[in-house]
């Protein structure tokens, strides 16, 4: 249990352990798209794959076009399938829940550089373009709109990375998204410990004597990297209110610390994609537009977050320039999971409950 606590880390490895759980992922269809002729920030040009999972029914006008849409954006390292776990789907996609699947449509892309979506380790290792927020972004809406049949959406539920698109989103397709609901982020330039912190998983595998310049043969291979990564998250990632009451020893602790490193260690990442993701926050600051997102918005964190800490940036102040934004900031417990809270829906749905009622459709 303590591990699978410490691995709720950025959202990528969120674990369930309902007993009676809902296997959502295995209920969703994917889907496969290409892009042609994406043009990225920094000016280059080539067809860019894009995968999403849908669940529940979707309804459509007299042109086709999809109306009661709900996209789920996952956090960095995640894919399509990270919201679409136990304990997330659980508390929300069931008869007579908030997002009843009878009567709402789910879509939860790969996001550009994740998953099945196009990613440097198809092939092209860094040669792939840097792509960033804005890129991933303007993907997320090119499959919307050119792929799905989708050309507005009821709601985004964005958590971490996921949450910060959606402050890009607001401002940069204004009137297609009715709500949104950013989980575990900060709409502040990405800087400070929080850049440090990515730096720190970049420069571990950069410096990782067999990275090669990317040229690498095996992700395993580079040990000293994947540590790096993995003692990031787990301190980054991890509830200390949470670790204390369940690793109350030294000897507990070192325990718990050695098996999440080796849980981690197991799933190996490509670094080449790793890099790409954690450097794909650079261009991020969507503060001096975000008096332009005037639809409802409910911006919640939690204050065992070390990677978004309470105060950091003025969270109330910024959602004032919202005209219809509140930030709501849960209090730490054992029951919060630090940054991984945001999949956790039990902890945060009353929130969802009131703002849902408060801005029907």
């Amino acid at each position: 249990m303590m591990i699978k606590a410490v691995l709720f880390a950025l959202g990528a490895l969120a674990v369930s352990t309902t007993a009676t759980a809902e296997n959502w992922a295995a209920q969703a269809e994917q889907h496969t798209v290409q892009l042609e002729n994406f043009e990225f920030g920094t000016g280059e040009t080539m067809p860019v794959t894009m995968s999403y999972y849908t669940l529940g029914t979707p309804e459509r006008d007299a042109d086709g076009k999809i109306t009661n849409a709900v996209m789920l954006l996952h956090g960095t390292g995640g894919s399509g399938t990270s919201l679409l776990r136990p304990l997330f789907g659980d508390e929300l996609f069931g008869p007579g829940q908030l997002l009843d699947l009878a009567d709402t449509y789910i879509i939860s892309p790969d996001n550009l550089g994740h998953g099945d979506s196009s990613k440097p380790s198809d092939g092209m290792r860094l040669d792939f373009p840097r792509y960033d927020y804005d890129d991933m972004v303007r993907a997320q809406y090119r499959m919307l709109t050119e792929h799905a049949d989708v050309e507005s959406l009821d709601m985004i539920i964005g958590t971490s990375m996921g949450c910060m698109h959606s402050f890009v989103w607001g401002p940069e397709y204004p009137g297609f998204v009715d709500r949104f609901v950013p989980l575990a982020c900060n709409a502040i330039e990405i800087a400070g410990r929080n850049r440090m912190f990515r730096q720190m998983i970049i420069d571990g595998f950069e410096d990782d004597p067999d990275y090669d310049g990317g040229n690498y043969e095996d992700a395993a291979d580079l040990e000293t990297g994947q540590l790096v990564y993995a003692n990031t998250l787990i301190l980054a990632g991890g509830n200390p209110y949470r670790l204390q009451a369940e690793a109350p020893t030294r000897d507990a602790s070192i325990e718990v610390l050695h098996a999440s490193q080796e849980a981690l260690k197991a799933r190996a990442v490509d670094p080449n994609d790793t890099i790409y993701q954690f450097d794909a926050s650079r261009t991020y600051n969507p503060a001096p537009r975000l008096s332009e997102v005037e639809v409802p918005v409910l911006w919640i964190n939690s204050a065992d977050d070390f990677i978004n800490p309470p105060g950091l940036g003025d969270p109330e102040a910024l959602a004032a320039q919202m005209p219809n934004a509140r930030f709501v900031l849960i209090p730490a417990s054992e029951k919060t999971r630090g940054h991984g809270t945001h999949t956790a829906a039990a902890i945060w749905k009353d929130e969802l409950i009131a703002f849902l009622e408060a801005h029907p459709d």
